[in-house]
């Protein structure tokens, strides 16, 4: 079709469907414009826990895990007299870890934590057998294995015969023990300062059980802070 230079061209058709707003901003759309309207359902009230019933939930379980944790892997305890200086001082605070010992038998020089047997009441404190046990732990240091024969005699420690080195003793025993095998599941411990301890020379072996754990850091005092090297102060 020929196109008339003189004609005008029509103005085109606004799109409406372009237009997503009113013409006029105060304008309301009409009710089909509208989207439907959602029912709304009646929402329970959320229930808000009384504050003092989750504290005591918080500290429950706290108390719980801790407990745990003490009962099955690491405790504190604090040394109460002088019958492991030098290694140990009176009111020096330790970390006893109690794994280790689920997986390896203890090993010599290991500073354990103990239940003392009965025969340590009587000779410690006098307490009349039986049942004269002492209630508190003891900490000494392992010197005797399962099987091996240890003698005490002229100041020195003999292992099957042969002379223990020991650096970190106070002063060479004065007193004679021995010799006797430390029979199966028990272990010989004597604390680092020999002539003021009463231990294995008094009392004999301590059988596997009784072992608590292994004594591993002093976080007291803070001079003092760090691992427990067991051969050497």
């Amino acid at each position: 079709m020929p196109i008339n230079p003189n004609q005008k061209p029509s103005s085109p058709k606004p799109d409406d469907s372009r237009s997503a707003r009113p013409a006029n901003p105060m304008s309301q759309p009409n009710s089909a414009d509208r989207p439907p309207a959602v029912a709304q359902h009646n929402q329970p009230p959320k229930h808000t826990e009384n504050p003092w019933t989750e504290a005591l939930k918080t500290i429950g379980l706290s108390l719980v895990l801790a407990l745990g944790i003490r009962h099955f892997v690491a405790e504190a305890r604090y040394i109460p007299s002088e019958s492991m200086v030098p290694t140990l001082e009176v009111n020096d605070r330790l970390i006893v870890e109690k794994i280790s010992y689920l997986f390896n038998p203890p090993q010599r020089y290991d500073i354990i934590v103990f239940i003392p047997p009965e025969a340590a009441g009587q000779a410690c404190l006098g307490l009349a057998s039986p049942g004269g046990r002492i209630k508190d732990a003891f900490i000494k240091r392992v010197i005797g294995l399962p099987g091996e024969e240890i003698a005490v005699r002229n100041g020195q420690v003999f292992v099957n015969g042969q002379p223990l080195q020991e650096n970190y003793i106070s002063a060479p025993p004065n007193y004679q023990w021995g010799p006797q095998v430390i029979d199966d599941n028990s272990y010989l411990v004597l604390g680092d300062n020999r002539n003021n301890s009463c231990d294995g020379h008094f009392w004999g072996p301590v059988p596997r059980e009784n072992i608590i754990g292994r004594a591993v850091f002093r976080f007291w005092p803070p001079g003092r802070v760090g691992g427990i090297s067991p051969q050497t102060p």
